[in-house]
């Protein structure tokens, strides 16, 4: 069995969250979550029950962030199996009293780990909103780079469209947490 033949694993341990498979009992949590005004914003344009069972109906993986035993997020990845063009893309959101903390940055370098040294990754992509600076600075301290603008990439609340930024992350390039 390869790498990317594997089952995901149920968890997943950073230094300060844990990564569990995201589970039914999870909806009522990460709909609260997806409501917020700052992770709508970026998450839920279409509102957050389209955002939710786009989470429950997707081909991504998708695990619940805890923190002491809190559901505070969703992290989840999406893999391209293609053996020239091998690697994964992730995605991640935290409720609003939990961002700032570092804890999306232990999600994602947890989750990176597991990427690249158990599925065999090399490189790793993110996405987010041209407009969404905070993400983009955190994201840069995990060692994602930037790579270009993705014009009209995705739409928004009002219907039109906005800009997304495409970042990526090799292998060696995972920062060590600072946080």
């Amino acid at each position: 069995m390869t790498a990317g033949e594997q089952p995901p694993p149920g968890s997943i341990v950073g230094k300060r969250v844990v990564l569990r498979r995201l589970e039914a009992e999870d909806r009522p949590r990460v709909r609260a979550i997806l409501e917020e005004p700052e992770v709508a914003r970026w998450w839920a344009p279409r509102g957050p029950d389209v955002a939710l069972d786009g989470l429950f109906d997707a081909e991504e993986i998708v695990y619940a962030i805890e923190v002491d035993g809190r559901v505070v997020g969703a992290i989840e990845y999406a893999e391209e199996n293609e053996p020239d063009f091998r690697h994964a893309g992730i995605d991640i959101f935290l409720d609003s009293t939990h961002q700032g903390q570092g804890l999306g940055g232990d999600a994602i370098r947890a989750l990176a780990r597991y990427l690249f040294n158990t599925r065999g990754h090399h490189r790793l992509t993110i996405d987010p909103a041209v407009a969404n600076e905070r993400a983009i600075r955190a994201y840069e301290r995990v060692g994602f780079r930037r790579v270009g603008i993705m014009r009209g990439y995705e739409r928004d609340a009002n219907g039109g469209w906005h800009d997304g930024l495409l970042m990526d992350l090799l292998k060696g390039e995972l920062t060590a947490a600072t946080e």
